[in-house]
């Protein structure tokens, strides 16, 4: 047999590394933008999860007027511009709004759920400020000609205010949570951490202050409920859904969300439903990993 020279050492050595870098190609996942997670949560069942960004999906959010100060009633004003620029002023009603509008402090300790009036080609809402600190608002809203209703498109911008702060830190992930108006909220679903990308069911059992069972909730925003999260540390959005029909019994006082969340970390969820004639919002935190 013909012994190896130089020349034919160098071509076998050319030929590992190639063999090795295309096996290393075949196993290494795809490389893509830094939100990456929430791509490929954009194919799950049950939620969304975005509000990092003011463009998404070709429409863009235009500032108007910003908070500039805290305050009962501050104004805020912005336009939906679309792909060529122009304000776009109809979208799909989703939960009986065509506009969902979130303002959220960092520390979550301030959560408002509003949905702005249209003037013209701009959207309009006061919010209730009472403290100064870091905040993100959103926009969600369904696009007429979207594919699928359940994805809203969700743009976010953050915004300050200053003055002085009382900043709490969020809570830790607990299973139980209380209304202002005295009802109690308790996740009775396993296990306590949630599963990234993966469509799961989160229960909640509601009790009245004396601590009865909900029986029935009356409607809000067009079903037994609704609720939202937002990552603790990204402030990115998750709009989950309601499972139970409307006017459908609570077995045990139990409301269900289908969820799938997009970034691991902590959850701040914030569960609107409406009782007694009154709305009642509670929030828990879920850990994702």
């Amino acid at each position: 047999m013909r012994k190896l020279g130089f020349v034919d050492w160098v071509f076998a050595l050319v030929a590992v590394a190639i063999v090795v870098g295309g096996a290393i190609a075949l196993v290494r996942p795809s490389s893509g933008p830094a939100h990456s997670l929430h791509q490929q949560a954009a194919v799950a069942p049950a939620s969304h999860s975005d509000g990092l960004s003011e463009v998404e999906g070709g429409y863009r959010f235009e500032r108007v007027v910003m908070p500039e100060s805290r305050g009962t009633a501050v104004p805020v004003a912005f336009r939906i511009l679309g792909a060529d620029g122009k304000p776009v002023t109809r979208f799909l009603d989703n939960q009986t709004k065509q506009m969902h509008f979130f303002v959220v402090r960092d520390d979550m300790h301030v959560f408002r759920h509003l949905h702005p009036t249209l003037n013209g080609d701009t959207w309009h809402i006061t919010a209730d400020l009472p403290d100064g600190g870091a905040y993100r608002m959103f926009a969600e809203f369904i696009p007429m000609d979207t594919k699928d209703p359940r994805h809203p498109v969700v743009l976010g911008v953050p915004f300050s205010l200053a003055g002085d702060t009382s900043l709490v830190p969020v809570p830790a992930p607990d299973a139980n949570a209380r209304t202002a108006t005295g009802y109690s909220v308790t996740r009775v679903d396993e296990p306590a951490a949630l599963p990234l990308l993966n469509e799961r069911k989160l229960r909640f059992a509601i009790r009245t202050p004396d601590g009865a069972p909900v029986e029935s909730l009356e409607p809000h925003l067009g079903a037994n409920g609704h609720m939202t999260g937002f990552h603790t540390m990204l402030l990115s959005a998750t709009h989950l859904h309601p499972v139970e029909p409307l006017g459908a019994p609570l077995i045990n006082g139990e409301l269900t969300f289908r969820s799938a969340f997009a970034e691991r970390g902590e959850y701040r969820l914030f569960l609107e439903f409406s009782h007694g004639g009154r709305l009642h919002t509670a929030a828990v935190t879920v850990a994702v990993q």
